[in-house]
């Protein structure tokens, strides 16, 4: 992670394992309901983080809460909660295309912000691209986009909601010890959820974990999804910056594809692998223009 072309390549590595979560999730839903499963994943991964550097440290003052407890809610709470939702709503192709829109819409929260965060006509240009391949990817040659206005706006909130995370962690800082903030961030993720579970789809029966297959799923959603990506995805962002690294979250639906074809045997057809060309070829000219020097669109 001591250069730039380490962080890229972290940064695929756990856009990765974020493309395979979807599986996992749909096992759990089974059994499990969305808050259910969004409660029990925040409550692992904080453990983990809380095993892994059980120390606290004091903190600075009311801003900085006010920061954590905004990194909880946006990229925790209101994250899965849209997304879950924006799915049961909207058809997957629909909310898979707008939750694309995360690295645009981060570009324009930190110009709004003024995060100091680079904004050129390369980036631009970069980011139409990649979009344009995810299209590709995801409606493979298949064009049927049909409105559903409540799943389409969740999935567009899910995307907002990222971009704002992004630029809290990148606000916060790595003043303290990185796995200190994480569980910090995932601490205020549950307090504020707490309120959604008191109102949604949420049963206190924990005797369903001793099924060895919701109870793996789980881990591998709270453990390895959350707590170790969401660790390493923020030291990034510290590292390179949000839009830079939120960049790759383009190469998801691509990665997905190529894990389809590799584990389940699904066929590539030449619409779907030009559209990945086109998304690697979007990131690379995204990820060039943030090292340059910002000036207006």
């Amino acid at each position: 992670m001591h250069t730039t072309l380490g962080c890229y390549a972290i940064a695929v590595a756990i856009i990765t394992v974020w493309s395979t979560t979807f599986v996992s999730t749909k096992v759990l839903l089974r059994s499990l309901s969305p808050e259910e499963i969004m409660f029990c994943r925040h409550i692992l991964a904080y453990l983990a983080l809380l095993a892994a550097y059980p120390h606290r440290h004091r903190s600075s003052g009311i801003r900085e809460e006010l920061l954590f407890a905004g990194a909880g809610l946006f990229g925790g709470t209101l994250y899965f909660l849209t997304e879950n939702y924006a799915l049961k709503f909207s058809m997957a192709s629909n909310v898979g295309l707008l939750m694309a829109t995360a690295p645009m819409l981060t570009v324009l929260v930190a110009r709004f912000l003024n995060a100091n965060e680079p904004f050129n006509r390369q980036l631009a240009v970069g980011c139409g691209i990649a979009f344009l391949g995810v299209f590709l990817v995801i409606f493979n040659g298949h064009f049927v986009l049909k409105l559903h206005p409540l799943g389409d706006l969740l999935a567009v909130v899910a995307a907002l909601t990222w971009a704002f995370y992004s630029i809290l962690v990148k606000q916060i800082g790595n003043r303290y010890n990185g796995i200190y903030i994480t569980r910090k961030i995932f601490f205020y993720s549950i307090v504020t959820m707490l309120p959604f579970l008191a109102f949604g789809d949420f049963r206190c029966d924990f005797g369903r974990l001793r099924d060895p297959e919701i109870l793996l799923n789980l881990l591998f959603l709270g453990v390895v999804a959350s707590s170790l990506c969401f660790l390493v995805w923020s030291k990034i962002i510290w590292k390179i910056g949000p839009v830079a690294v939120n960049n790759f979250i383009y190469l998801e639906p691509f990665i997905t594809m190529l894990a389809a074809w590799w584990l389940l045997d699904e066929q590539l057809t030449p619409i779907a692998v030009t559209g990945g060309i086109v998304i690697l070829a979007g990131v690379y000219i995204s990820t060039q223009a943030v090292h340059k020097r910002p000036r207006s669109v």
